[in-house]
């Protein structure tokens, strides 16, 4: 088939001049390495990530106050991405419930083929550059959103596909590549594009290109969360005790911030029906679960200024 045949000449040049899919000749020996020294090896790769993401903090910068900002207008945060980089989003969006106390409405990750697709591979599912749009059709995608597209090699459909419609519609859109000039970066508005290099074992993205998509996800929710005033004094403070080490944590953190015993912090716990961040402000100022829970409302969530409001 001639069309095929070309678009597998096409898609093989794109391969070729990509960083992630270089291979190198002194990885040539790996199988005939001891185990320690492919430790060694593996992890002096690793190590060249966080330097790769530090590289790009003014863009990292932007993504976070454009998200912050949507977010402060009930706008919601949405990952779209195929394979690993999916994965990596429904699992940055699945966190942040039990540790920021947000619904799950807030952070979303789509993965090109469906829930199926978090488990097991979805063949052609990432080639489909309509099926991101039609999911955030389905969600209702506003101006109000931001939209964060996910690929290694920064090439693709799905991606591409969500970003564009994502665009077009006024959303924020926001790509996170490993490979500079990519597509996805061309598509959005921020492109976050965090050049690993070659990959331990060629075109395997799910190890460094995985890894600098994870640290950059992390910022992405932590930093705005703590924009949003989810948390005090460095410490979570409008996580779900959804089980009981969380529900340890609760007291312990009540305990430790208020500066009272296991007992007075159950106590408040209890009264303020289990809200960390309630029962901190009720303890430091003294103030009824009502009047607290009203200083919360008028200080936006940000404890410091509730704590101020009624000091």
């Amino acid at each position: 088939m001639p069309n095929d045949d070309a678009r597998l000449t096409a898609l093989l040049s794109v391969l070729e001049s990509l960083d992630t899919e270089a291979s190198t000749t002194e990885r040539g020996d790996l199988d005939l390495l001891d185990t320690a020294e492919l430790i060694r090896r593996m992890n002096a790769e690793d190590r060249r990530v966080p330097a790769a993401v530090a590289e790009r903090a003014t863009e990292i910068a932007s993504a976070i106050d454009g998200i912050t900002a949507r977010f402060r207008r009930g706008g919601r945060l949405i990952y779209i991405g195929a394979g690993t980089a999916g994965r990596i989003g429904v699992l940055d969006a699945s966190e942040c419930p039990p540790t920021f106390g947000t619904d799950p409405s807030m952070v979303v990750g789509l993965i090109a083929g469906g829930e199926t697709a978090i488990r097991s591979a979805v063949e052609n599912a990432e080639d489909d550059d309509e099926a991101a749009a039609a999911s955030l059709r389905d969600l209702d995608l506003s101006a109000s959103d931001t939209v964060v597209g996910i690929s290694a090699s920064g090439r693709t459909p799905y991606v591409v596909g969500g970003l564009e419609y994502a665009r077009g519609l006024g959303a924020l859109t926001v790509a996170i590549a490993s490979n500079a000039d990519s597509a996805i970066g061309a598509a959005a508005e921020i492109a976050i594009e965090v050049v690993t290099g070659p990959e331990f074992i060629s075109g395997s993205t799910r190890l460094k290109s995985g890894t600098a998509q994870k640290l950059v996800v992390n910022m992405l929710t932590t930093l705005s969360m703590i924009k949003l005033g989810k948390t005090y004094r460095g410490v979570m403070v409008d996580l779900l005790a959804t089980n009981e080490k969380l529900h340890a944590r609760s007291i312990r953190t009540v305990s430790q911030l208020a500066g009272v015993g296991v007992d007075a912090a159950s106590e408040a716990l209890r009264a303020a029906d289990g809200s960390v961040k309630l029962a901190l402000l009720m303890l430091a100022v003294d103030a009824s679960p009502e009047a607290a829970a009203s200083a919360l409302v008028d200080a936006d969530g940000i404890l410091r200024d509730a704590i101020a409001a009624l000091a």
